[in-house]
Parts: structure tokens; sequence; C-alpha cells
């Protein structure tokens, strides 16, 4: 049987996964491919570590030029994380004429219609499947399950780490930061977190699924992004009050023609697939002209759910040498497409206040709402401490230019400030 080799850039969790799922599954592997599959290099940065893992027969050193000027190589696996030495590293490769599979989200958010063309140019695929929602093949079954559909919305819960972190607080009554740490101890969190916790994670992938979905191209410049950092348990126990559960979601949606990505924390009632979503697992939901709804869900992250949609793309471009069709796109679909604007996007909304205790306070902010022809549909009012209320009001259907106005009239206020403002996602 003709061998194919494969070189590996990083040999972290996800590297050493896909080592091990290329061994333990060799036999299968190659009864789909019919080529024997071989990693015979690979780079590390530091090559006396020390590593739980069976090397033999493998070529580890730290000089990357060995992998781009070894002719017998014709698959490279990336996932060595960074984006600038990354995208060098994979553009000379390509330029080599390797193939190139990489879980690198960001790398692939910011540059990824750029490589493709390298790639295309070079008769070389370029596949990235697990750099969305780790082990759910989501990316792959856009492509080819949805073909025939129009997709309405793609939404979902895409970050594992907050998820952990908002489970935690709503299951176990644990404030933000000692969820966070617990989620850190697990290894669900870097030491520093900030791209999961602001949201920055999880709009990269919203970026890629928005290119699959719609075929339209943005940035994090057109996405409306708020992370979780000041989700109070007070907002959480509310929702739950009112039968919802608190998520950090993305969604890409058409609104007549135009495309709107936003992240950021929403309200799931308590009885829809996503507020079941626990963890560190990921779900995402696709809703198409013709199929309705469907929902994909699986582990986010993790050495082999992650390795395993690695590999799906390395037996993808083994069958494409295979075959001699090298070279073409992950992603055919491409449209132009414009922002939606802020008058057509449209969501009930859960604002919490805080309320100086003193009458003709909720005159003033009735008043706001009616010039901007907003209604509430419940308003909820408790003691927050000795001065102060807490208010809770949740609104009909309002465009986002409304809730910007309602935000800044309250911003004009001395007594009334926001605690929190979360669309809400209905049934």
């Amino acid at each position: 049987m003709q061998a194919i080799n494969i070189g590996i850039l990083g040999l972290g969790t996800v590297g050493s996964g896909v080592l091990r799922l290329l061994r333990d599954h060799q036999k299968k592997i190659s009864s789909i491919t019919g080529r024997q599959l071989v990693v015979k290099k690979v780079v590390v940065h530091d090559i006396e570590k020390k590593r739980n893992l069976d090397l033999s027969g493998i070529t580890v050193t730290d000089d990357v030029n060995e992998l781009i000027n070894d002719q017998d190589i014709q698959i490279v696996v990336e996932v060595m994380g960074t984006v600038k030495l990354a995208k060098d590293y994979i553009e000379r490769l390509l330029r080599a004429g390797k193939h190139i599979i990489t879980a690198n989200k960001d790398l692939i958010a910011t540059h990824g219609s750029e490589l493709a063309e390298l790639a295309g140019e070079n008769h070389c695929d370029l596949f990235y499947e697990a750099s969305v929602a780790g082990g759910i093949p989501i990316l792959r079954t856009i492509v080819s399950s949805f073909a025939a559909d129009r997709i309405i919305e793609v939404k979902g819960i895409v970050n594992g780490t907050t998820n952990y972190i908002l489970t935690q607080m709503n299951q176990n009554n644990l404030p933000f930061e000692a969820a966070l740490k617990s989620a850190q101890q697990l290894g669900f969190a870097e030491a520093d977190p900030t791209n999961d916790v602001e949201g920055i994670d999880a709009a990269y992938k919203m970026i890629i699924l928005t290119q699959f979905a719609f075929g339209m191209n943005v940035t994090l410049d057109d996405i409306k992004i708020t992370g979780i950092r000041g989700i109070d348990l007070k907002d959480i126990k509310q929702a739950a009050e009112l039968g919802y559960k608190i998520k950090l979601v993305g969604i890409a949606k058409l609104i007549d023609k135009r495309i709107s990505v936003s992240v950021g924390p929403v309200l799931i009632p308590a009885d829809q697939p996503l507020a079941a979503v626990q963890n560190e697992n990921n779900a995402v939901l696709v809703t198409g002209a013709a199929v309705g709804e469907t929902m994909f869900y699986g582990p986010g992250a993790g050495e082999l759910p992650t390795a395993n949609s690695v590999l799906s793309d390395i037996i993808a471009v083994t069958k494409d040498i295979v075959m001699k069709t090298t070279g073409s796109r992950f992603n055919e679909f491409s449209q132009e497409g414009q922002s939606a604007r802020e008058q057509d996007i449209y969501y009930p909304y859960y604002i919490s206040l805080k309320v100086k205790d003193r009458p003709g306070q909720m005159l003033k902010i009735t008043k706001i709402m009616s010039e901007v022809n907003a209604s509430f549909h419940l308003i909820i009012q408790s003691e927050l401490d000795e001065e102060n209320a807490r208010v809770v009001m949740t609104t009909h259907q309002i465009s986002e230019l409304q809730l910007r106005a309602i935000l800044a009239g309250i911003a004009d206020l001395e007594e009334i400030s926001v605690l929190a403002a979360y669309k809400i996602l209905e049934n």
C-alpha cells in the first residue's frame, strides 16, 4: 500500500491527539483512503521537553525548514497556535506544495481568504474543520448537507470556557471569579482568559461560520461583541425565575439580505435545546429555509475531539490526493454582503437597572421608553441596598437603534444606571 507522509507543526494537546488517533485507527483509515498515513516529522519549540508519547520512527526537530524542504511530506498539520508565525509557516509550506490542515481559528478568521487564495494558486488543499466547535463537524456539514438549502440563521454556544463558567454560576451559585478559577484549574480556561471571557474567541468562530453559511466575509469590527465578565449572579437568578438561562451565544442572521453578527450574553428559554448545553460542551443551531432548525451538539474542545476533526480533514485531503482533485476551496460559496442596519435588527431585551430609591424614578424610565416608542413586557423591583432599588424590565421586541437610544437616555440620568442589557431569544 502506498504511503502518504505527514508533518505536524506543534505537539501540544491537539498534536498529541492527532498522533494517537492516527496510530490507533491506522487500519480503518487505510481501508477508507487506500493509503497508509505515516507521520514522518514533527516540529516543536523545545526538542528536549519530555513527552508522554511514543515518537519512535518520527523525526522531532525545532527547524521548520526541515518540514518545508522535505519533498516526501505531502500533508502538514498546523496545531501550534499563534497567528503571525503560523501564517508565515503556512504560506511557505503552501508555496512548497504542501497541503495544510489547521485548527487555528484566529488565523483563519483573520487571514483565511488570502491563505485559501494561495492554496488554490499552488493546487493545495487548505482545510480547517477543527477551527470551530472542536469535535462537532459543523463546517463540512454546512458545505455538504446544506448546499441546496438557503441558510437563514446560524447561532450557538461556540466557546466551552464561557459555557463552563456560566454553568457553574447557574448550577452552583458561584460568582464569576470563582467559576473562572475552577475553569482554569480544570484546564478549560487559559491563565490569561481574556479572549474567551470577552467573547473574542467566539467572535472568531462566528466569522468562519458566517463565511460558510452565508458566503460573506465579516471582520471583528463588524461584530457586536459583549463578554461575560460583567454578568452578576443576581441576573442569573432573576433570569431563572423568569424561565431563562443566560448563555454566551453567537448569532449570524440574514435580515433583508443583509447580515447581522453578534456575540454576547443572551437569555434562552429553559425549554430550548441550547439552554440544556452544559459545561465545556458546544452546540450550533442552523436554520435553513427548507429543512428548518437543526442542532449539532458535542465537545467544543479537548485533545481527542479536536484531533478527530483534524483527522477528518486529513482523510479528506488524502482522498483528494488519490483522486487528483486537490486545490479546491474548503468553502466555494461566496457572495457580496452588507451589515444589517440597527433599525432592522429586532429582539426583546432584558434590562436591569440600579435606581436611587425615591418617588418619580419609574416615570423617568417610562418617559425614555415612550420617546423611542418602546414598551415594557414586565417590570420587577427589588431592594439592592439601603439607598437603591434594583429594577429589572423586559421589553417587547425593539430594534438595536431603539435599545441604543434607551441606554443613552438612562446614561444621562444621575440617579439611574444600567447594570445589564441582554437579548432574549423567543420560543
